[in-house]
């Protein structure tokens, strides 16, 4: 009968006890307000096409009825250069998508050879300007031998630093056969 004094003290003493202190509420910290990305300004091309970032893009060979083929573009997206060998007509088309009234002149630069060829529309979908050139044209191997890439620039249109891919060369080589 002893601790039953001592369990009422115990009891009387636990009810003195105040409730729980409450753990500290974390001070709330700002949020940062989310501003829009800025839209990226072009970068500014240097003097030197060299230099110049390329477009993105790789190249595609195939092989059809009229000959064969070479497209630059995005993968999965419609192509913005094309190379194509048309052995009936005995020419190699070089050709960029778009559609233009009238002749609009295309210039090709490469690490030798800079020429200015005159484009016309095609009749396909989608539309391309094309300008053809002999399968022994000296532009087409300065294109394949470029040293890293060439440039493809026609008023109206965005320039083109396209990779010197061994794609050019099949292309050319399937003409000359």
């Amino acid at each position: 009968m002893r601790s039953l004094p001592i369990l009422a003290l115990l009891v009387v003493l636990s009810s003195c006890v105040g409730p729980p202190t409450p753990a500290p509420r974390p001070i709330p910290r700002p949020v940062p307000v989310q501003t829009p990305a800025p839209m990226p300004t072009p970068v500014p091309l240097g003097s030197d096409w060299r230099d110049w970032p390329v477009t993105p893009g790789d190249w595609t060979y195939r092989q059809d009825a009229r000959g064969s083929i070479a497209l630059y573009g995005v993968p999965g997206a419609d192509a913005v250069l094309s190379l194509r060998c048309d052995r009936d007509a005995g020419a190699v088309y070089l050709a960029r998508a778009g559609t233009a009234t009238g002749a609009v002149p295309i210039t090709i630069r490469t690490s030798t050879v800079m020429r200015t060829l005159n484009t016309t529309q095609t009749n396909g979908t989608p539309a391309w300007l094309a300008a053809p050139l002999a399968p022994r044209d000296s532009l087409l191997d300065a294109m394949g031998f470029s040293r890293g890439r060439f440039v493809v620039q026609q008023a109206g249109f965005p320039t083109l630093v396209v990779p010197a891919w061994p794609e050019i060369l099949r292309v050319t080589e399937d003409c000359r056969r």
